[in-house]
């Protein structure tokens, strides 16, 4: 099977970073294709504009979703996005590997969200939720959090952790078609030993080796 791991944090050698490399080199011992696209490592930019696109439908006012179905009609979206749309048209799994900041996806990897997935392309006309273009393929969010797994409980200082990543699963995963897998989480790594870190990427190592066998999170769980 072939799966895109796109990641981002700013430290290579972060737990992220030992995470990205455990995800690829577990997978491709199991023989699935990888394909990764390195956020920081690109210096991939995640601000939207014109420069998505080679084409413009109205020069006097820019409106994003406008230009995307217009770029989807003429095959003229900017190369570094086409390369990157290209890449989750290719797999059949797709991982976000992030860690958790301010209740949601860092700023980079959710410009990266908003530039490739786009209106005419990767959505739009009815296709959504269930008719989503992707429908068949499997997503999974890969993070971690710098506290500790109680405060992220129902009645826990910051809320379930379900509810907080609600908006990733339903919002972009699920309208756009994914099946969408229960997250791997790894409850503040920073402050574990070097052992349990460890312990944490064997675990991950463990759940790949049949990721395509998980089944999908029910709507109502999350």
């Amino acid at each position: 099977m072939k799966v895109l791991v796109v990641y981002w944090h700013p430290e290579p050698k972060s737990f992220n970073g030992a995470m990205f490399n455990q995800a690829v080199s577990a997978l491709e011992a199991a023989g699935h294709e990888v394909e990764t696209s390195d956020l920081h490592a690109m210096d991939f930019n995640p601000v939207s504009g014109r420069h998505n696109f080679q084409t413009v439908r109205d020069p006097e006012f820019f409106k994003q979703q406008l230009e995307e179905m217009h770029a989807s009609d003429h095959d003229s979206f900017a190369p570094e996005l086409e390369t990157e749309i290209q890449k989750v048209e290719w797999c059949d799994l797709l991982i976000f590997q992030f860690p958790l900041w301010w209740f949601s996806m860092p700023a980079v990897m959710k410009g990266w969200v908003e530039r490739v997935f786009a209106m005419g392309r990767t959505y739009g006309g009815g296709r959504f939720y269930d008719n989503g273009v992707f429908k068949g393929k499997k997503a999974m969010l890969s993070l971690t959090m710098g506290g500790g797994e109680d405060i992220y409980v129902k009645g826990g200082w910051n809320g379930d952790l379900e509810g907080i990543l609600r908006p990733i699963h339903r919002g972009i995963l699920e309208f756009n078609g994914f099946e969408v897998l229960e997250p791997f989480s790894v409850f503040g790594p920073a402050r574990m030993s070097q052992e349990q870190r460890v312990a944490e990427l064997e675990r991950y190592a463990a759940r790949l080796q049949n990721i395509f066998a998980d089944p999908a999170m029910a709507v109502g769980q999350y």
